[in-house]
């Protein structure tokens, strides 16, 4: 998938949560926070890529990319797995831990937007003809469908056409459907701080 499928499928992730799960009272510090950890998790994975579109929006990045990925062994290998997202997950914490006596930010919250931000990537390249290595290092790609010529190929008319307009569909669908419940966060739950 590009980058602005997997920004918009990170957001639909979080929508989703935000949806099941009623939050807790955050600041509007918390709230950026969170959004900008979505969005830098649902493009993580792609640090194995050196023109990946995380390494594309920060300066130097291309010559910061070019030394990362090949430590990680090249695209769709270990950070698009499981293995991926746990190391993933508890490096985070760790910093989360560090940073959280800098910022006055809750960075449980943060941490599970990056993490959601993180499977939303995994769930969309596996619907790509490429698939995941889910179970690295076990070389067997998995893919939604099984078959790999029914997947879409990545930045193709599938993904154009239907799948980034299916993704603002479901955020338009859950916003109108849930109204209150958003209004109501951003009326109660947004604290000025």
């Amino acid at each position: 998938m590009t980058g602005r499928t997997h920004d918009l499928a990170a957001f639909t992730g979080l929508s989703i949560y935000f949806v099941i799960f009623p939050l807790v009272n955050m600041s509007l510090a918390t709230l950026i926070t969170v959004l900008a950890a979505n969005f830098i998790g649902g493009l993580f994975p792609d640090i194995d890529q050196s023109t990946g579109t995380l390494w594309r929006r920060l300066r130097g990045g291309s010559f910061l990319g070019k030394l990362i990925s090949p430590l990680l062994g090249g695209h769709r290998l270990l950070t698009h797995s499981i293995v991926g997202l746990v190391v993933t997950g508890y490096l985070l914490k760790w910093f989360l831990g560090i940073l959280h006596a800098v910022l006055l930010v809750d960075m449980n919250v943060v941490w599970w937007a990056f993490m959601i931000g993180f499977v939303t990537h995994l769930f969309m390249d596996m619907l790509t003809r490429d698939g995941i290595p889910l179970l690295f290092p076990i070389p067997v790609k998995f893919g939604i469908p099984p078959i790999k010529t029914m997947r879409p190929k990545t930045g193709g008319f599938f993904e154009k056409v239907i799948m980034f307009p299916s993704l603002l569909g479901i955020n338009a669908f859950l916003i109108y459907t849930n109204y209150e419940k958003f209004l109501t966060f951003l009326k109660l739950f947004v604290t000025f701080k």
